[in-house]
């Protein structure tokens, strides 16, 4: 890790009404990472944007987030992996529009298939990894900065992985991304530290998640804890108190 690493405050829990009046974003809002950050946004009094390239999957989240009894979500589908820099302006100017405001952004969507050798690491799923992971982060962060910048205190929180494992064999172009992502929010936070916009990182412990069941096969991942560890903390990062954190990647590690 080039990022300094911070743990949240002990005894730390998200208050109702900590993000009241915010509009955040959720990308990859129906994956299982993304659909927890989505309630807790909820939970915390946010107005949640949620996208995702499955309409269907986003309406079906929207249902359940109704039926649980929290604020109605905006649906805007958006595929990461066709989106085009219009497609992310249009976004852009869909939330200035209908809200005036964007507070945050969590990018929750990631790419993986399989963990693959390099020999025969398909071009185009590398190709695919690189640009959900990386490059469309970046262009959508890029088109949502005018109205994050407008912001008395906005965010943004991109989802790193364990750096101690996706350095290894056969990790390919995850592990890759999750590189190049670390130095792409240590660049941002540089350009950004004395702005009303932080950058973050967000480390979290091992979680029950479809992308772990497909990277550790033979793994009973029902063992390992959902997600609402990872989507509480992401609350903290959007919240004020995350300017603690800024620039840097909050661990949620057991150990270090």
């Amino acid at each position: 890790m080039t990022l300094p690493l911070v743990r949240l405050p002990e005894g730390w829990a998200p208050e109702p009404g900590s993000l009241a009046g915010r509009v955040v974003l959720v990308t990859g809002a129906y994956g299982g990472l993304g659909s927890a950050v989505a309630r807790a946004a909820a939970r915390a009094g946010a107005t949640v944007v949620i996208t995702g390239r499955r309409k269907r999957q986003l309406e079906q989240l929207y249902d359940a987030m109704v039926g649980e009894g929290l604020p109605e979500p905006v649906i805007h589908p958006l595929d990461m992996e066709a989106a085009t820099p219009t497609d992310y302006e249009a976004l852009a100017d869909g939330l200035e529009r209908d809200f005036g405001r964007l507070d945050g952004i969590v990018h929750a969507a990631a790419s993986f298939k399989e963990l693959t050798p390099l020999s025969v690491h398909k071009p185009d799923d590398w190709l695919r990894a690189m640009h959900v992971n990386v490059s469309a982060p970046f262009a959508l962060t890029q088109a949502c900065m005018p109205l994050l910048s407008r912001a008395s205190d906005s965010a943004v929180v991109f989802v790193l992985d364990n750096p101690e494992l996706v350095q290894r064999a056969h990790w390919g172009a995850y592990g890759v991304s999750k590189a190049a992502l670390e130095r792409l929010v240590e660049i941002l936070h540089q350009e950004t530290e004395q702005s009303s916009l932080r950058a973050h990182a967000l480390l979290p412990a091992p979680m029950r998640t479809t992308l772990r069941r497909a990277a550790y096969f033979g793994e009973d991942t029902m063992l390992q804890p959902l997600p609402d560890a990872a989507a509480e903390a992401a609350i903290y990062l959007l919240g004020s108190q995350g300017k603690n954190a800024r620039g840097a990647a909050l661990d949620l590690r057991t150990s270090a």
